[in-house]
């Protein structure tokens, strides 16, 4: 039995659903561009579905993969707008296995994917009637990244991202970055909504202070908060607890230390009667139940990364690397610019009050000469993640395997582009075959 056909041996769904939507993917080292995805297809229905293809069929119609099948199933399974995957999904998508699963319609950028025989992957549920197309996310693909990586290029850095937004920075002309500025900020909001897709869902904030007190342990200073976006901001009972990092490459790594936080504060909220029969009922009846954890992660500036890890890191900029973060449901506020030591003055001046809890994983991307996490720990509220399963999995380990296996990926990038001009002629083809039939549906009429 494949595993396709042991994914279909479970009972299927009662019926099929107008709106649980499917999307299927590689989903290899997820960015915001997968994310965008995600949230678009989630906005056209109340359910979202997604197939992680495998290994091995990745291999075969794409080129090698850079994270493994359990490392992108941690990746959909963190994205808040997901609301199940499905693992070895079908390289071309067909419709016994999507109804299979009760969804109804399919969802796919406007771009044409192919498969090893250059045949379009989605023929059959368009054939159907059963395809959606929303807009693919401009500037960032995989095929980007790795391009980064083997390239080593840098001028994919933002040096303010306030300013950027703002339309203040950037290039071309002031009409052209303020016009780039309101595209970005739109999209933060977009990312910053809750399951839905629809309803404010995190809170975004920046940091402003000096470069010393960004990148140094030296400087025990305030600085400024200022808001940019507000989401629902912590409800009542709730711990606040903070975590920060570059998180580069947003993976498994990230997204396990993530989740283990919010599962060791609910495993304290457990003891202290959060989960009580009569807790949950109050909850329920002042509007809703909700978890027992506040997280906010603080996102360190490209310069200050590149300052600590040097070469061409980060490999995402702090818009992309947010992005990232926000998309995730572990957590429910962002602060862009934060310092890559929390001082205590920092903590006591966010605008939730001094955190419950400072947590950290138990390693670093780096060695350093001076503990950043004193004031914390100082202050009795800092907190260790143990090791887990993907505590190795950080930007550097995706950079070792790309350049690990440097022929195989350049290849696959070569292939890339040849399978691109493919694709593009076969959706020149499809554009002159819709004009054609509406030019006959307008002589019939």
């Amino acid at each position: 039995m494949s595993s396709e056909e042991e994914v279909l041996s479970g009972p299927p769904a009662p019926e099929v659903l107008e709106g649980r939507i499917w999307v299927d993917g590689c989903w290899d080292f997820f960015h915001h561009g997968h994310a965008g995805a995600m949230l678009q297809a989630r906005q056209l229905g109340t359910e979202l579905y997604v197939g992680v293809h495998s290994d091995e069929s990745i291999l075969e119609n794409k080129g090698p993969t850079v994270m493994t099948l359990q490392e992108r199933l941690a990746a959909v399974d963190a994205c808040r707008w997901v609301t199940r995957s499905v693992a070895h999904a079908p390289y071309v998508t067909q419709l016994d296995f999507i109804s299979h699963f009760g969804c109804k319609y399919v969802v796919h950028g406007d771009d044409i994917t192919s498969d090893s025989s250059g045949e379009d992957c989605y023929r059959f549920v368009k054939a159907a009637g059963r395809f959606k197309v929303v807009k693919r996310t401009p500037s960032i693909s995989t095929t980007d990244l790795v391009g980064r990586m083997l390239l080593c290029t840098r001028t994919h850095f933002i040096k303010s991202l306030k300013k950027t937004l703002a339309g203040q920075e950037g290039n071309g002309t002031d009409d052209e970055k303020k016009a780039v500025g309101q595209a970005m900020s739109e999209r933060i909001r977009q990312y910053a909504t809750d399951e839905t897709g629809t309803a404010p869902g995190a809170d975004v904030w920046f940091w402003s202070a000096s470069d010393a007190a960004k990148t140094q342990d030296t400087e025990e200073e305030k600085g400024t908060f200022s808001s940019h976006l507000k989401g629902p901001g912590p409800r009542p009972g709730q711990r606040v607890v903070y975590v920060d990092g570059g998180f580069d490459l947003f993976s498994s790594g990230h997204i396990e230390f993530l989740r283990l936080v919010v599962e060791a504060e609910e495993k304290l909220a457990r003891k202290d009667g959060w989960y009580d029969r009569q807790a949950v009922d109050e909850r329920k009846g002042k509007g809703g139940d909700y978890g027992p954890v506040f997280v906010v992660a603080g996102v360190h500036d490209d310069e200050v990364i590149n300052h600590w890890k040097g070469i061409n890191y980060p490999i995402m900029n702090i818009f992309e690397r947010g992005l990232c973060v926000l998309q995730c449901r572990y957590v429910n506020a962002v602060v862009f610019g934060a310092p890559f030591s929390p001082s205590k003055t920092y903590l006591a001046s966010s605008p939730w009050g001094t955190p419950d809890a400072v947590y950290h994983g138990p390693t670093s991307f780096m060695p350093l000469s001076y503990d950043p996490y004193t004031g914390p720990k100082e202050m009795g509220i800092f907190q260790e993640v143990p090791m887990h399963a993907f505590h190795e999995v950080n930007a550097g380990t995706i950079v070792q395997r790309i350049m690990k296996s440097r022929d195989l990926y350049e290849e696959r990038q070569r292939k890339k582009g040849a399978k691109a001009n493919i694709e593009a002629a076969a959706r020149q083809r499809e554009i002159l075959e819709e004009e054609q039939q509406l030019r006959e549906e307008q002589r019939a009429s």
